[in-house]
């Protein structure tokens, strides 16, 4: 059309696009969650040792701060949704990692009990703006199709931190004191954090004119595209005050993520002790551990691949639940290292980091837009709230008997426990 081409030579050459920002939020996201991982998630374990053994307190002490560190989290990412709406994302992560350091040198300097619940405070509050909910909120705006992926991606900075400041916690506290270590870590924490909330975090769509997944405008077709799910094509009505408590959808939805997420914690915090040292020793022990981490990461990828052709995310998440099942009946009937034993820790972590991930992309299949993050948030807060204790419970069931068979018999009731909960939201749903 000559006109539009006199058009477009008086405006010179078109500049080329700029780059989808929301690439950037995704790596944005992982760091977070490398970063409140290592320090809310794997470092109260390691705090328990280093508080018990230089100020000789007794380890139920400890470990009621440690319960209070994530039943306080739990209480604040249930309000998250509606920090986020008055103070923005940014604003509250950068506020959530001050919190967070914070409370990491306060366990390290306190020499009071109170100080020690008190640094318990900071810590919690402060983990949880990094962590699951946080990150659902930094990367939902930014994507739709693509958000299995991006969320997997993002997620799998849990797993990484696990893998990088497990054993840094370890060297710097041996090095320098838990102190110093607590310091090192939690200014460089806070460094990252500010670069990331004031040069990534804190653009939305609208501020860069982007539209999710980077699409190129309104002109495309209405069609469904590929990768999204099927249930996202329904118009689900919003579910405003305490009508989102008596849905069958989302009390499925938080009963399941609750209970394989209590079967998680109950068991990783007993694995290594009760089976893999007295198997592998100490050296072998550490090492299949970083073979879990590793394929939970893998498992994430591979889960959030195949969402694109699965019709319905709970049956995805029914079978990474089953394989846990499978996983952890090949552990409770392992007697000695072998091809059984490394399949148990294969099949068992492979589903770990889709007990985070997976929930909050149902949410997104279930749920009208305007609920889903509010729902994330909820059954975030649920879980944490009760997987707290999961530690304690499983440790009765070590009492039960010699060996570790009701252990195992434990963590696997939970996950068919959870299978049955999606599944019979599923059926309501249909």
């Amino acid at each position: 059309m000559p006109e539009q081409h006199h058009d477009t030579d008086r405006a010179g050459p078109r500049r080329p696009a700029a780059p989808f920002h929301g690439d950037a939020v995704v790596r944005a996201a992982f760091l977070s969650g490398v970063l409140g991982w290592g320090l809310g998630f794997y470092g109260p374990p390691i705090f328990l040792y280093a508080v018990t053994s230089s100020m000789h307190w007794s380890n139920a002490l400890v470990s009621a701060a440690i319960t209070l560190h994530f039943l306080f989290g739990a209480i604040v990412v249930s309000w998250l949704p509606r920090i986020h709406a008055r103070h923005g994302v940014p604003r509250t992560t950068l506020a959530g990692a001050c919190a967070l350091a914070i409370g990491v040198v306060g366990w390290a300097a306190a020499r009071a009990h109170w100080q020690l619940f008190a640094a318990a405070l900071f810590t919690g509050a402060g983990w949880v703006t990094m962590s699951a909910a946080g990150i659902n909120a930094m990367v939902s705006p930014w994507f739709d199709r693509r958000r299995p992926m991006a969320l997997s991606k993002a997620y799998n900075g849990a797993s990484v931190g696990g893998i990088v400041f497990s054993p840094l916690w370890s060297v710097l506290i041996a090095q320098f004191g838990f102190l110093a270590a607590a310091v090192i870590i939690s200014t460089g924490m806070l460094g990252i954090m500010f670069w990331l909330t004031r040069r990534v975090l804190r653009f939305t769509p609208a501020m860069l004119g982007q539209l999710p997944d980077g699409d190129a405008g309104p002109g495309m077709s209405s069609a469904p595209a590929p990768g999204r799910p099927v249930a996202a094509n329904v118009t689900w009505q919003p579910l405003p005050g305490r009508s989102l408590w008596s849905n069958r959808r989302f009390v499925t939805l938080a009963a399941a993520m609750t209970l394989s997420l209590a079967a998680q914690s109950g068991l990783l915090s007993h694995l290594y002790a009760s089976l893999l040292a007295p198997q592998l020793g100490a050296r072998g022990a550490g090492w299949s551990m970083t073979l879990v981490a590793a394929c939970a990461m893998l498992g994430r990828m591979l889960y959030a691949k195949a969402l694109s052709t699965v019709r319905e995310r709970r049956l995805l998440a029914c079978a990474s639940y089953g394989m846990q099942v499978v996983g952890s009946l090949l552990l409770m009937t392992s007697e000695a290292p072998g091809l059984q034993l490394w399949c148990g820790l294969i099949l068992f972590g492979a589903g770990i980091g889709n007990t985070i991930s997976l929930p909050p992309l149902i949410a997104q299949a279930d749920f009208a837009a305007s609920d889903v993050a509010r729902v994330v948030a909820l059954i975030v807060a649920i879980s944490q709230g009760l997987y707290a204790f999961a530690p304690l419970g499983f440790s009765l069931l070590l009492a039960i008997g010699p060996g570790h068979a009701w252990l195992f018999a434990g963590a696997m009731a939970l996950q068919i426990l959870a299978v049955l909960m999606l599944w019979a939201g599923r059926a309501r749903q249909r």
